[in-house]
């Protein structure tokens, strides 16, 4: 029999001894509130970002920097918060993101330019960067304690958190925006930082007490300062130099190049703890197999979630509120796949499916065109839902099973840093098969190029055996 949850630290046996907390639900809603903030502070501003460009004068240009400020910042902070959250403890760096966020959501409302609200929009990634590697390294240890397996159930919460917010992001700011003005798509981040630090600081574990030699000195030379500062100077230009590949700036990429080279010297040779462990990555290639997986099944998803509704908004002439209404179905598919798929605990079965689905549905945009009636639109959406759901949560899955025990923090970290890139790396090809305007023809372009990339990863997943192993 289940054993009730008694605290949020600790349980007792029969024989009053302390037994190991399980994954119950206060657990679960605790580390789901906190994960939700990234997606949809990443989604909720775009229907802010025209109210606020009148507000300063500034075009889209200008205010897309709002978009790329989190993006980027992001990318950079989610594994140097999952490492931090290894070393410091997972609870403590969830906390503190949370804090952040609400200062961020204060500093909203009282920012006087667009340059001030970019800084805002940073802060904001950098705090909300921290919820989901924290969660993850909680997970694992938590689970460690426990009997029963991977973590099903906190796994499948992450992943639906995070899916279901992205996609009410866009409502929940027109919605704030028309109620109350676009400073409230930034002062909302405070009463929902506020409500999952209540929640962390009631019902999530206490870190546990670490023994650490040198003291400061020792823990500033586990954290690696210089591995983190020199990882950051290897991927920003590439996310730059990812932004517009219509006009490459080839110098970024050098930049980028070089920063790589020199990363790769100091974590191999000079950092005794290594932020980024190149010789753990060399060695567990299904880890990085994940993560590439993850970053291009995630560059069809943004293509489709910005492209395709691009495409129905200017080339068929729905209004937004239209569009939104047509694209609702696969953001409710996406969620029931991926609680589903994460419920069985199981990668490879939702990988191949989720892929498979992918073919099909980026196939199935070569054929769509003016004269598509509605219900057809609305069935490819669907069809696009199941390799959203599935992919997430059987690439989650993966990356628990692969994630090294003492590195989870870090691990999920860097997979959130592989959607981003493949997140921005949507935005290019979007400008580059559209241009100035989504056409028919720019949406079949797109549609060649992701069911070639979606017909690769099919038996690139097929072929992995270490999925087999994972899992259950």
């Amino acid at each position: 029999m289940r054993i009730p949850v008694r605290s949020p630290e600790r349980e007792r046996t029969d024989g009053g001894e302390a037994a190991p907390p399980g994954i119950g639900g206060r657990f679960v809603a605790a580390v789901a509130v906190g994960s939700m903030l990234n997606p949809v502070n990443s989604t909720m501003i775009s229907t802010a970002l025209v109210p606020i460009g009148r507000s300063f004068g500034a075009g889209p240009s200008a205010t897309v920097w709002l978009v790329a400020g989190l993006y980027l910042a992001s990318a950079v902070a989610q594994p140097v918060m999952g490492r931090v959250a290894d070393h410091l403890g997972a609870r403590r760096v969830y906390t503190a993101g949370l804090v952040l966020v609400g200062l961020s959501g204060a500093a909203g409302l009282v920012a006087g330019s667009l340059g001030q609200l970019v800084a805002v929009r940073v802060l904001t990634g950098v705090g909300t960067s921290a919820a989901y590697p924290a969660a993850m390294a909680m997970i694992r240890t938590r689970s460690a304690r426990a009997p029963g397996g991977a973590p099903a159930r906190a796994l499948g919460a992450l992943t639906v958190a995070a899916l279901a917010s992205a996609a009410l992001g866009p409502a929940l700011g027109g919605l704030l925006t028309g109620l109350a003005g676009w400073r409230a798509v930034f002062a909302v981040n405070i009463p929902l930082a506020l409500a999952g630090l209540v929640l962390a600081l009631a019902w999530l574990p206490g870190d546990e007490p670490r023994a650490r030699e040198g003291g400061a000195r020792g823990l500033w030379s586990e954290l690696d300062p210089a591995g983190v500062l020199l990882f950051a100077g290897t991927l920003l230009p590439l996310m730059f130099f990812l932004t517009d590949l219509a006009r490459p700036d080839w110098p970024l990429l050098a930049v980028g190049a070089v920063a790589a080279g020199a990363l790769a010297a100091w974590e191999l040779r000079a950092a005794r703890h290594p932020f980024l462990n190149l010789r753990m990555l060399a060695a567990n290639r299904p880890l990085v197999r994940t993560y590439v997986r993850y970053g291009a099944s995630f560059l069809v998803v943004y293509c489709v979630l910005y492209g395709y509704t691009q495409w129905l908004e200017e080339a068929r002439g729905f209004s937004a509120a239209v569009t939104g209404v047509i694209m609702l179905p696969m953001c409710a598919v996406a969620a029931l796949c991926s609680w589903t798929a994460a419920r069985r605990a199981t990668v490879r079965g939702p990988l191949l499916l989720g892929t498979a689905a992918m073919v099909a549905a980026s196939a199935a945009l070569l054929f769509v065109g003016p004269g598509t009636p509605t219900a057809l639109l609305v069935l490819v959406g669907v069809v696009f839902g199941l390799p959203n759901g599935l992919n997430a949560a059987g690439n989650q899955a993966a990356l628990y099973a692969q994630a090294p025990a003492g590195a989870t923090g870090t691990a999920a970290g860097l997979f959130r840093t592989a959607q981003y890139v493949g997140a921005v790396a949507s935005t290019s090809v979007i400008g580059l098969v559209y241009g100035d305007r989504a056409t028919t023809g720019g949406l079949h372009t797109a549609a060649v190029v992701l069911t070639v990339l979606a017909a690769l990863l099919l038996p690139a997943t097929l072929l992995d055996r270490a999925l087999r192993r994972a899992g259950r």
